[in-house]
């Protein structure tokens, strides 16, 4: 596999270029570690971010969640697979 299709092949997948992946992932990644630390401040101090854990994850599997009929179709049309 060469260098630039290493780092096209999974973007294409999902319909993006590289750099909207990129920036996709990013985003995506520092939801992730914010719903975690307000996670663990929560841990200690019981009385803050009382809900922000779980809302950022309703939010995170909604966006994905939104993206899954572009990710089946593509995919179906690059591998041959059926779609379910």
């Amino acid at each position: 596999m060469n260098l630039t299709r290493a780092f096209t092949q999974h973007p294409a997948t999902v319909r993006e270029t590289y750099w909207q992946h990129l920036g996709f992932a990013v985003r995506f990644g520092a939801r992730m570690i914010g719903g975690g630390l307000a996670c663990m401040i929560h841990g200690f101090l019981p009385f803050t971010f009382v809900t922000r854990g779980s809302e950022t994850v309703r939010a995170l599997h909604a966006t994905l969640e939104r993206q899954r009929p572009l990710r089946a179709e593509t995919a179906a049309r690059t591998q041959g697979a059926i779609i379910r």
